[in-house]
Formats: structure tokens, C-alpha cells, sequence
């Protein structure tokens, strides 16, 4: 590529005499013929630049950075967009369809800018007279540039010499107001850039060699010289310029372009390198002399000369060699963005700009192309359309459908044409498809607050745009879709691992909540439903700020549950919606005071509830809970004021709540046999404790195994007759319900033989009979069983029969530890069992200590507690109560090892007063 830039001056008239006078804008619906332009052209050229590409495919995304740059550089931002759009077409046809080089001049004047495209293929001919529709359709390879040229330009031709052809086109600047050209908008103090006191900015000159012929007084404060000191210096003494690797671009160079701008640092008088941000103008004087006239100020206050990013050009050893990527980077800019929202963004602002609408909105396809979801929108509420879905079909005829562009001139001549527009005030539209190999993918409109503002010329003007960038869309729309499956199906497994890790329904529902807030949905409520005969009841309310929760509660507590539909599917549930807008008008016309008494009254609720309103105000769905074939609840997800769903997170809900719902209904089929079964558990255990005058008696019962009640130790204490007390203490071999169920007959039989006045061994007897009759289901059991009897003299008798149970001991007043029985045959093992009582007397502040073998059997490694550990705790306990005593020899016992208890453990303490 070879170069000129020439500023200023007067040119002749680049035309060649003897050439076809050019074609003045047509009219592109096909009617009007072409006419020629006879309006005299400036004759002063105030600026030109011209380039020669080579005939390949990457010439052409150098020739529109190329125009881009040039135009950047002139100041004439408004029409780079079509300027590029026009030269990349033209330049396609010479170096690609022609394959000649291809020479691109622009001109700058006081009317505008003039482009001319040349290649040196003369004998290509195109239609000069007739219609315009006679050059081509747009879904034709050649001929575009042309209907482009006529569609866009103020004015356009084609011109030939005997070894070139030249297609030219001038673009006329728009009216600007005086004034204001660009504006932010209004920010808050702690917001705006960070500088001194007073801005300084250094002003600097450099001639044509690099040397400093200017110095400002800003210049000296920052930097510490004076003009004396640095005039007739090179600026390479005083810049440190960053060397990055990769970058050939020095401050030389620098010096030498039309325009630069960025950071770099100045040596200071101190020695100090200043890092400075740095706007470079190329000017030349009257007499032609060149120079740079360099603007400086410290880094951090950059704000004052930076100008708003502009992506740069596409690379040209990167670039596609043919049409399919080129008119889509000149339409979005180069770099694209590289995320699907930033892309749609991107499209529907430079849509919006190309045809100066008022505001702009890009909507993707369904995969089954019955909808369209808005994505993306400018100078429309968008938080109230994003996401929301509109039909494909939307009316009949031609101008009803998504399928086929679109012109409305007024929208008010067919209310709801355009349904995403109704209530915005915009009056006329313009929507083209995207489509990618004929499937509908996307809608594209600009819209504008005036009536009549487009017509076909514009429809084609966009629909160009649109066939450029479907592709590209569509990748990035499938691109997004795959990245969030991926993420949807990480996010299922880790919910099925989290569901399947509780059988707690109280849990269930929480995670059921915390799962979708806020990942799916900005809030969430559980509905359960007990069996078929029963009203949906709210269960569970979640939302992403726990200040709303209770107002949520609230408002959903005070409308009818949604309907228990078991049809699939996320279905829109209007009602909390409804009921959020009354609730914030009647808090309105309450702080208004319209609905009687004093404001001040409520005031204290207005804010809450205009808050829970504006929470649950968007857009709410119900999907069914079903598990085996039954519904057993809904989910309910809610987004706030005017915000709506996704479809595919939707769809990602949906196979949430079918695994939910499994997780609750086993949830609930667990807890149900946890409650019999600890119903039937708490049956074995005997009831109260009897009170014994002049005896205290303690109990301290721990059955091994999680959700166990009962297992293979049990107890009991019960009025024999008057003035007569049994007890007992006993261990089943093993633990769990098997060991349980001997617990039960043991306790029961031993209550009802020992009331038929039988002895101690006689009731030991029979039940050991009973045992064995279980046959298989049989277990040896160790059992410790007495009568008690009060003494008037304040002292107890007790007669003990201990049937190979650990013996009890007795705690003497003066900390005396002893066993109060002797060992005898366990029961359960033989049939012919002789077994004897003892008698002992317990006199006041002596303690019975009874315990089973889970006590005295508790291991740490090699270590047991035993007989001997077990009195010595006892011994420790004198003068406390029988409830003191049972607590400290449970501590003792859960001291003496870090792990759980492996078996079941009874303590029976009772202590004559």
C-alpha cells in the first residue's frame, strides 16, 4: 500500500473532462429513474489523502481502516460509519471481483467529503440509465456497491479513462447546532476525575526536526525548565518513551502523524521521570512548514484531554480475504466484542446511529422460531423489555410477521403492530430479519418518535446491516447457549448432590430455595400440598435480600395459591404481580392522605410495602412439583418490576424441579417412617418416673445408633404394690430395632409378673422361659432386677437379683464404694436356671449405682474404664444427688474417649434422702 497525505491547498477538478457527467441519488423503490447531477462541485479542497491497495482480500479491511482513520483524523466522526460502509464495498469489487489494484483519494472540503475508488479494469460496465432495480438485488454477488452508493451518498458517480474506471461518491457533513458537540452526563463530586487544585497544561511545539520552538509557562511548572533552558532541544531529551516490545512506533514516528495520543514521561528538572498524558496535533503554518503542537498534562488528570476510546483497526494479516467477515466489522467496529451481549449492544447502537433513529431493538429466535426474546435495546426502558417475548407471528399479512422487513410510518394508524413499542411513544419503525441459511434467527428494528421517518431506502439500508451481521450473531448466540448448558448441567449435578445429601424436608425446601436465589431468580416461594384432599400451603420464602422476606411472605399469604396443574413447564402466574400493584396504590393514596385519617399514621408502611411491591412486580412463573405421578407442590420464581425470564433459564428451572421434587417426596416418605418409628421407640421406654418417698431416683438413658430411641439396654422403675417398688436394668445382646424388640417383651413381662406377686427369681425365671420361646428371634439378655422397700426408720430395703448384669454398687456416706450383689446366670441361654435374691440395706445418703456394660466396657485404644474406673468415679460423688451422681458418671464415661459411643449406655442412680 502506497500513501500521500496532502493538507490543504487547491486542487483542479480530478474528473476528466471527457467523462460521463455522475448519477444523483435514486430512488430505491424501483420507480424513478436515475438523474444526473448537475450541481457545480467546490472547486477548494481543503484536504486530501490518497492510497493504493493491492488486489487482495486483506486490502480491503486496510483500505477501511485506511478511509476510518483519515476521516478520524479530519474531525468528521457523523459520517465514518457510511464513508467506510461505501469504501469497503467499492475497494471489494476492484481488488476481489476485478483483481486490479485499487486507489482510493479523499477530499476534503468545505461541503464535505469526496471518496473516489479507481481500479484498472475499464471495461466493466454498469447501467446508466432505467431503474435502479435493473443493477441487482441485494442477495446478488455484484452490484451492491452501486444501490449502497445510491442508497447512502448525497452524491455519487462513475467515471472512465482509457486504463481506469472510477466510482466516486461525496458525503455531505450534517447541520451541527452551535454548541455543545458531545456531553456527559451530570455525575456526583466524589465521582468526577481526580486533579490538583488547578490544571496545569503544558503546551509544547515541536518543528520539523523534533526540536522544542515552544515552551508554555504550564509547561515550566510541571516540568521544572524554562523556555530558555529546552528551546531549540530535541523533545528525545526530555521523553522517556515506553519501549514495549512488539511496538515499532516511537516518539519519531509519533511526531509524524496527523494525530497521537496517549502516555508517556517527561524528565523533569529534578531528574524525576513525570508521567504524563500527551495529545499530539500535526499543523503545518502558512508558509507550509510542518510541526507538532503537544499537549501535556500529569497522568492522573488525563480526563482533560483524553477523547473516547475508539476500537482500533482490524489487523490486516488477520483479516478474511473475501465479504464475510468485511462488512460486518465495519458495521460493528473493530475489535467486535467478544461476548454475545456486548455484540447485540454494539449492533442495535451503530443501528440506531446509521438511520439517526431515536431508539433501536434486536430480538433472537425461539429454536422453534415461534418467538422472539428481546436481548438488547437503546433508548427504550430496558430493564422492562429485556427478556420479555413477543410472537414471530404477530398479525396477518406481510407486515405482521418477523419473517419479512418492515416500514410503519405510523404506529398510530395500527395499534400493536409493533407490540415491544407499545407505551414508549415511538411512532414509526423500521424492522428487517436476521436470518442464516433462510431460518429466521432475530428481528432488528429502529424505531423513531416522528411519523413517517423511514422508508424503503432505510428498510434496505438496514437489512444490508442485518444480512452482515446474522452470522456472526448466531455464532455467538450458539456460543453462549453451549457455555450455559455446560454451566447448567455442572449446576444440576452439584443441586443433585446437595438434594440427595438430606432426607430433612425443613432442609429439602431450603435448598430447594437457596438454589434459585439468586442463580434462576431474584426470589423464590415453595408451595406443599400434605395428599390429594389438601389446599397448596406456603412453605418456604426466599429472596436475595433477607429484608424483603417477610414482605413477600406477606403479600403471598393474603392471594390464593397458584392452581396445582401437573402439566410440565414453566407457566406465568400473574396473581403476586397483581397484588404487588394494588398494594403500592393503596400505599401511595394512603401517604397522600386520601384514604381518611392522618398521614403520619402509616407512614412507617409505605416504605416497606412500595419495597415489597417493586420485589415481586416482574414477571412470576409456577412449575409443578411432581413426584410419582403425584403433585406435592410448586415452585414459584419471581423476578422484580419489569424484568422477565429467560427461556433457557426457564428450561434450567424446569430439570431443577423435577429433582427437587423427588428430593422432597422422599423428604417427606423418610420423615413419615422416622415418626413411626420413633413412635414405636418411644413406646418401649417406660413412662415417668414413679415417686418414691424418701428416695431419689435419676435416670440417664443414650441409645447408640443415629435416630435411635430404644436399642439393647433399657430400665425401668414401677410400683409393685404398696409400699413396694420394682426396678430394673438389663442389656439384649446387640443393638437396633432386633435388640429392641427383646427390650420390650423384657420390660413388659417383667411389670406384669412382678405385680402377680411373684419373687425376684421367680420372675426372672419365667421370663427367661419367654425369651427362649422366640426361637431364632431369641437374644441373651443380662438383667439386674430388685424390689424396693421405704423403712419408716428413713433407711430402703432392697432385695437384687443380678443375672450375669455388671454388679451394682453401693456408695456409702463416707465415700466407701462396694458391690451390692453377687453374679449369677445370665438369661436366654439355658432352660433350668436356679437363681437367688439378695437383701441389702441402704441407709439415708447412700446411693445405688446401676449400670449396663456400655459403661464399663467405653475404650480409648487399649485402655477400658471397667469395674474399678467405674467406682472410682463413684467414689468422687459423695454427698450429691442421685441426679448429680448419673451426670457426673455420664461425663466421666464421655471424657474417657474422644469417639462416639459404639453401644447402647444405662444409668440408674437412686440415693436414700
Amino acid at each position: 500500500m502506497t500513501t500521500g497525505l496532502i493538507p490543504g491547498g487547491q486542487t483542479p477538478d480530478p474528473r476528466p473532462s471527457s467523462t460521463r457527467p455522475p448519477h444523483q441519488r435514486g430512488d430505491l423503490s424501483g420507480q424513478g429513474a436515475l438523474h444526473v447531477d448537475d450541481r457545480p462541485r467546490s472547486p477548494v479542497i481543503t484536504a486530501r489523502a490518497a492510497a493504493s491497495f493491492e488486489p487482495v482480500g486483506r486490502s480491503v479491511a486496510t483500505a477501511r481502516a485506511f478511509v476510518r482513520d483519515t476521516l478520524q483524523g479530519w474531525g468528521f466522526a457523523d459520517i465514518i460509519d457510511d464513508a467506510v460502509v461505501l469504501t469497503s464495498e467499492l475497494v471489494t469489487n476492484a481488488v476481489v471481483h476485478a483483481g486490479t489494484h485499487a486507489d482510493v483519494l479523499c477530499l476534503r472540503s468545505a461541503d464535505g467529503v469526496r471518496i473516489e475508488v479507481s481500479d484498472r479494469y475499464p471495461e466493466r460496465e454498469i447501467p446508466l440509465q432505467g431503474s435502479l432495480a435493473t443493477m441487482g438485488s441485494p442477495d446478488r454477488e455484484g452490484g451492491r456497491g452501486l444501490q449502497l452508493c445510491a442508497a447512502i451518498a448525497g452524491r455519487w458517480g462513475v467515471e472512465y479513462t482509457p486504463t481506469h474506471k472510477q466510482v466516486w461518491f461525496q458525503l455531505d457533513l450534517p447541520d451541527r447546532p452551535v454548541g455543545t458537540r458531545t456531553a456527559g452526563p451530570s455525575l456526583p463530586a466524589d465521582l468526577l476525575p481526580l486533579a490538583d487544585s488547578r490544571v496545569r497544561v503544558a503546551v509544547v511545539q515541536i518543528d520539523r526536526t523534533g526540536a522544542i520552538s515552544a515552551w508554555n509557562e504550564d509547561a515550566e511548572e510541571l516540568f521544572g525548565y524554562s523556555a530558555d533552558q529546552v528551546t531549540g532541544k530535541p523533545l528525545t531529551d526530555l521523553a522517556a518513551w515506553p519501549h514495549t516490545p512488539g511496538t515499532s512506533t516511537g516518539i519519531v514516528e509519533a511526531l509524524q502523524l496527523s494525530r497521537w495520543e496517549g502516555s508517556y514521561g517527561i524528565r523533569g528538572a529534578s531528574g524525576r521521570v513525570i508521567p504524563v498524558y500527551a495529545s499530539h496535533l500535526r499543523v503545518r503554518d502558512t508558509d507550509g512548514e510542518p510541526s507538532t503542537v503537544c499537549l501535556l498534562v500529569r497522568d492522573h488528570e488525563r480526563a482533560v484531554l483524553q477523547t473516547p476510546s475508539r476500537g482500533p483497526a482490524s489487523d490486516p494479516s488477520t483479516a478474511s480475504d473475501g465479504q464475510n467477515a468485511d462488512p460486518f466489522e465495519v458495521f460493528i467496529g473493530s475489535p467486535a466484542p467478544d461476548d454475545l451481549d456486548g455484540l447485540l449492544q454494539r449492533t442495535v447502537e451503530r443501528a440506531r446511529d446509521m438511520l439517526d433513529g431515536d431508539s433501536a431493538f434486536l430480538l433472537l429466535a425461539t429454536d422453534d422460531e415461534t418467538e422472539l426474546e428481546v436481548r438488547a435495546s437503546t433508548g427504550l426502558p430496558s430493564a422492562r423489555q429485556r427478556f420479555a417475548r413477543v410472537p414471530v407471528e404477530a398479525g396477518p399479512g406481510r407486515y405482521g410477521s418477523a419473517r419479512m422487513p418492515a416500514v410503519h410510518e405510523d404506529l398510530l394508524a395500527v395499534p400493536g403492530a409493533v407490540p415491544l413499542l407499545n407505551g414508549t411513544g415511538m411512532r414509526s419503525v423500521v424492522t428487517v430479519p436476521l436470518k442464516v441459511e433462510g431460518r429466521l434467527t432475530g428481528s432488528l428494528g429502529v424505531a423513531a418518535e416522528a411519523s413517517g421517518r423511514y422508508s424503503n431506502e432505510e428498510a434496505l439500508r438496514l437489512q444490508f446491516a442485518a444480512d452482515r451481521i446474522a452470522l456472526a450473531v448466531e455464532s455467538a448466540r450458539l456460543g453462549e447457549l453451549e457455555r450455559l448448558r455446560r454451566g447448567s448441567l455442572s449446576f444440576l449435578v452439584e443441586a443433585s448432590d446437595l438434594l440427595a445429601g438430606t432426607l430433612d424436608r425443613d432442609q429439602t425446601l431450603a435448598l430447594m430455595a437457596q438454589m434459585t436465589v439468586p442463580t434462576l431468580a431474584t426470589w423464590c416461594a415453595v408451595y406443599t400440598i400434605a395428599d390429594q384432599a389438601s389446599d397448596p400451603y406456603l412453605s418456604y420464602v426466599l429472596h436475595e435480600d433477607e429484608e424483603f422476606i417477610d414482605g413477600i411472605k406477606s403479600l403471598l399469604s393474603k392471594i390464593a395459591p397458584p392452581d396445582p396443574v401437573p402439566t410440565p413447564g414453566a407457566r406465568v402466574w400473574g396473581a403476586p404481580a397483581a397484588a404487588a400493584h394494588d398494594a403500592a396504590l393503596r400505599s401511595s393514596m394512603r401517604s397522600l392522605g386520601l384514604s381518611g385519617g392522618p398521614t403520619h399514621q402509616v407512614a412507617s408502611g409505605i416504605g416497606p410495602t412500595l419495597a415489597t411491591a417493586s420485589a415481586v412486580g416482574g414477571e412470576t412463573v409456577v412449575l409443578p412439583l411432581v413426584a410419582r405421578n403425584r403433585v406435592i407442590g410448586m415452585l414459584t420464581l419471581g423476578k422484580p418490576t419489569d424484568e422477565h425470564f429467560r427461556q433457557e433459564i426457564l428450561e434450567l428451572a424446569e430439570d431443577l424441579s423435577r429433582r427437587a421434587a423427588l428430593a422432597l417426596d422422599n423428604a417427606r416418605l423418610y420423615s413419615e417412617r422416622t415418626a413411626i418409628s420413633q413412635a414405636l421407640q418411644r413406646s418401649l421406654l417406660p413412662p415417668e418416673l414413679p415417686e418414691i418417698d424418701g428416695v431419689e431416683v435419676e435416670v440417664i438413658y443414650r441409645a447408640a445408633g443415629e435416630g435411635n430411641e430404644v436399642g439393647g439396654d433399657f430400665y425401668d422403675v414401677f410400683p409393685i404394690s404398696d409400699g413396694a417398688y420394682g426396678f430394673a436394668i438389663g442389656d439384649v445382646c446387640g443393638t437396633g430395632p432386633n435388640a429392641a424388640a427383646v427390650t420390650g417383651l423384657a420390660r413388659h413381662a417383667l411389670r406384669l409378673l412382678a405385680r402377680e406377686g411373684l419373687s425376684g427369681p421367680a420372675v426372672l425365671e419365667r421370663l427367661n422361659s419367654a425369651i427362649l420361646d422366640e426361637g431364632a428371634r431369641s437374644r441373651f439378655l443380662t438383667l439386674l432386677y430388685g424390689e424396693m422397700r421405704p423403712q419408716e426408720d428413713g433407711s430402703a430395703e432392697l432385695k437384687v437379683v443380678c443375672a450375669g448384669h455388671p454388679l451394682p454398687l453401693r456408695l456409702r456416706q463416707d465415700g466407701t464404694v462396694e458391690p451390692a450383689a453377687e453374679p449369677q446366670p445370665l438369661l436366654g441361654v439355658m432352660e433350668d436356671l436356679e437363681l437367688y435374691e439378695q437383701t441389702v440395706t441402704l441407709d439415708p445418703g447412700d446411693v445405688l449405682l446401676c449400670v449396663t456394660d456400655g459403661v464399663t466396657e467405653r475404650r480409648e485404644g487399649t485402655r477400658m474404664l471397667g469395674d474399678d474406673g467405674l467406682a472410682d468415679v463413684l467414689t468422687t460423688c459423695t454427698g450429691l444427688t442421685a441426679g448429680a451422681v448419673a451426670a457426673r458418671i455420664m461425663r466421666a464415661v464421655e471424657r474417657f474417649a474422644s469417639d462416639a459411643p459404639s453401644d447402647d449406655m444405662a444409668i440408674l442412680a437412686m440415693r436414700v434422702a
